[in-house]
């Protein structure tokens, strides 16, 4: 039987983690984990909802590996703070794990915002991940946890620590696209631009693909909340 640890890093998000943590509640029975990377703004006070809430050190990569191995789920889903499921994606991930060779896999993303660039952009995220397989964490990424113990967690980066795990993970076994959506909030692209942020992000990843550190190229991509 498939059970589900909800892992939820967090960073000053005390506006929305008490909402986040009640409707992750009405999708369907899991385990949610808050793992909290120093907030200043009482999220963790107001993160109490949850089944366990852990303060570490800052960096989405090691909260997540920390929240992972807190949990005790055999599927682990990696859900930004900024980011909601929809009824219904429990359903679809056991779906696809009905699949021995599905190892895990992402959502498609409806953004919050009305205008075509964001159906665009929605269109784009999902083209990568059918062609290359790399989901980014605003799509909330779900693994097996067997594989995820297997390839160590997420890399030690403080950037593309997702990018850099489901190129690790599309190595293992097959990687799912569902056709169910997660809901993503908008506030990054309309502080800083969608085209601006857009080629911000592909310049970050090719320097990463010609070797460049990610930790080095982490302050060319400061947090937006």
């Amino acid at each position: 039987m498939m059970q589900v640890s909800v892992i939820i890093p967090t960073l000053n998000e005390a506006s929305s983690i008490a909402g986040l943590i009640q409707q992750t509640r009405l999708v369907g029975d899991c385990e949610i984990i808050v793992i909290d990377g120093g907030s200043s703004d009482g999220t963790v006070e107001r993160a109490h909802a949850a089944d366990i809430v852990l303060s570490t050190k800052s960096g989405r990569a090691n909260q997540q590996n920390s929240g992972a191995a807190a949990s005790s789920g055999n599927v682990l889903l990696f859900l930004h703070a900024d980011c909601q499921l929809q009824p219904g994606c429990f359903d679809a991930i056991a779906a696809a794990l009905e699949n021995p060779n599905c190892v895990g896999g992402a959502f498609r993303q409806t953004i919050d915002a009305t205008g075509l660039r964001y159906r665009i952009l929605e269109w784009g995220n999902s083209v990568r991940v059918k062609l290359f397989g790399w989901a980014y964490g605003d799509q909330g990424i779900f693994v097996r946890r067997e594989t995820f113990e297997e390839l160590g967690g997420f890399p030690d980066f403080k950037l593309m620590e997702d990018l850099f795990f489901m190129k690790c993970l599309k190595k293992t076994g097959k990687v799912t696209l569902l056709n169910h959506r997660i809901t993503v909030s908008a506030r990054r692209w309309q502080k800083k631009g969608i085209i601006r942020q857009t080629i911000r992000n592909w310049a970050l990843i090719t320097a990463a693909h010609c070797g460049i550190n990610p930790n080095k190229l982490a302050r060319f991509y400061p947090h937006v909340r």
